[in-house]
């Protein structure tokens, strides 16, 4: 109510002016309420529109709304650890909730843990937060996190987190609301590895996962694989202020134009996954709208350094000046993204370094280190495919493009099935398309250390893995935040990846749901989104 059209009035008439919104009231009724024969028409509606947005930012329990994710499979499951696809995170959000978790730059912030210290990085000990019951009434104790997390180490779990745990060489109860957890190496980002849907807290002992009993904000009602699952508000949730909705029903709904179809039909109220050409028809459309979360997703131009052209230094840096990155923003994602500069960590990463010059679009510079190249006008293909998204329309571009410096671009356009086994990384000249990583070391680890399974470009530069194993023990936050910028740097020097955009992820809704705001590590508010929204009166 902290509005100057509102302050105009005591506290008892701001009441009643509310209530009155919320009842639905309109501009006329509220004159008449206060008796305000004397007051200007521009005043009473002042605090008549200060009164409605009040209303629409102040949450309002109730209601039930329908969601469709981006897939759906009979593999779905309720198991924290076997998550796979973005509808298993929506749904065990609704029903589980981790030691820690994001917010949004993606800094880990207290949740069953309502605090922690270290040890040089590699000794951890975590307080567990009191009153904390699961759905069941049983009361959130250690034991039930030193449960949780062991069992991903146990290879006949088949958690889709083990790797992430397997350094956890110890997890021991050191009181019944305390947990110490010990590294075999310093890891400053371990609450933030305990953040990431897998690391959920489940009742010790628990083998049956057809149902999900956990600490979320909601119960699950009903759960049917590759159907639906529906969630009801749970009445003793430990956080206050958070999970407003009596129900949510969530479904998965593959086809992207089928998605939009059910939400302007009413059959949903907030879809995942949409794409920059549908925004124009959701917005036209009365009582819908398009939510924004700026991210670290990206589509990627691959060029193997350990096959030609790629093998030539000047070849890479013709490539990466031909990118008309502002183009490809504009026209491919038609504004809903930010221009990318060759680096991996985006502008809403707290480690994302924004002082590093940008590449510009220099056709000059590229047809200079293109000649140096001497690749001259061999035939170039350029394999593609609607899996990596928008890498046809990138492909297109860089061919024109190309075109004009001498350089013969070949588009290969192949199907989406098989992409990812067959083609990724295995030509000279690719895309891939990279999924927003929950920290920068996770990031770098995947696609760039020298070893790693995933580096695209076989790039490798031992000081650059010298200086990720640094950063990873490195609890100074300045100290840290240097050396990912050297890190930046190299990239975009050296390696074969170019970045030339990064995609906003795009969530079609109902306008009357409100409280969406941006976690950048997936759509839905990273996935998160049902203890947060209400429905406006």
């Amino acid at each position: 109510m902290a509005s100057n059209e509102l302050e105009l009035l005591g506290q008892a008439d701001q009441a009643r002016v509310l209530d009155a919104v919320r009842r639905g009231a309109t501009r006329r009724d509220l004159l008449g309420m206060l008796g305000a024969g004397g007051m200007a028409a521009a005043t009473a509606g002042g605090i008549f529109g200060a009164a409605k947005e009040a209303v629409a930012q102040t949450p309002r329990r109730g209601g039930r709304i329908r969601v469709s994710g981006t897939s759906t499979s009979t593999a779905d499951t309720l198991d924290p650890a076997k998550q796979s696809l973005s509808t298993d995170y929506a749904r065990c959000n609704m029903f589980y909730d981790g030691l820690t978790t994001f917010d949004g730059s993606l800094t880990p912030r207290p949740a069953l843990a309502e605090s922690w210290q270290q040890e040089g990085a590699k000794v951890w000990t975590f307080k567990l937060r009191r009153g904390v019951t699961f759905h069941d009434g049983k009361p959130l104790t250690a034991e039930d996190v030193v449960f949780s997390l062991n069992r991903h180490k146990d290879p006949a779990t088949a958690s889709r987190a083990r790797s992430l745990a397997m350094p956890m060489t110890e997890i021991v109860a050191t009181a019944p609301d305390e947990v110490r957890i010990t590294l075999d190496s310093p890891n400053a980002d371990l609450p933030v590895v305990l953040a990431t849907f897998h690391f959920h807290i489940i009742k010790a002992g628990t083998t049956d996962f057809s149902t999900a009993i956990g600490t979320g904000a909601f119960t699950c009602r009903e759960f049917q694989p590759g159907v639906r699952s529906i969630a009801q508000r749970n009445p003793n949730y430990w956080q206050a202020g958070k999970g407003h909705l009596d129900e949510v029903e969530f479904i998965g709904i593959p086809d992207e134009q089928a998605r939009v179809n059910a939400l302007l039909s009413g059959d949903v109220q907030l879809i995942a996954g949409v794409d920059p050409r549908s925004v124009r028809r959701i917005t036209q459309a009365a009582g819908h709208g398009v939510f924004e979360t700026k991210s670290g997703y990206y589509t990627n131009l691959v060029m193997r350094l350990d096959m030609s052209p790629a093998s030539n230094p000047d070849f890479v840096l013709a490539m990466k000046h031909m990118f008309d990155r502002e183009q490809m923003r504009t026209a491919i994602l038609r504004n809903y993204g930010v221009v990318g500069n060759d680096q991996p960590i985006d502008p809403t990463n707290r480690f994302h370094f924004a002082g590093l010059p940008q590449r510009p679009f220099d056709l000059d510079r590229a047809r200079f280190h293109f000649q140096r190249s001497g690749v001259g006008s061999t035939s170039l293909p350029l394999v593609c495919s609607p899996a990596a998204p928008n890498s046809v329309d990138m492909a297109q571009v860089m061919q024109q493009t190309g075109s004009r410096i001498g350089m013969n671009l070949e588009v290969r356009r192949v199907p989406a099935d098989g992409y990812w086994s067959n083609h990724w990384f295995k030509h000279p000249l690719g895309f891939g398309a990279i999924n927003p990583r929950p920290s920068a070391d996770i990031l770098l680890t995947l696609f760039f250390k020298s070893d790693a399974a995933w580096n695209e470009s076989s790039w490798k530069n031992p000081q650059f893995d010298q200086l990720l194993s640094a950063a990873r023990a490195e609890t100074d936050e300045a100290r840290r935040r240097q050396m990912y910028a050297d890190m930046q740097v190299m990239i975009h020097n050296e390696s074969g990846i170019g970045i030339p955009v990064f995609q906003s992820m795009l969530d079609g809704h109902v306008s009357r749901l409100r409280g969406l705001s941006p976690i950048p590590v997936g759509n839905l508010m990273g996935f998160d989104f049902a203890k947060h929204v209400w429905l406006e009166g």
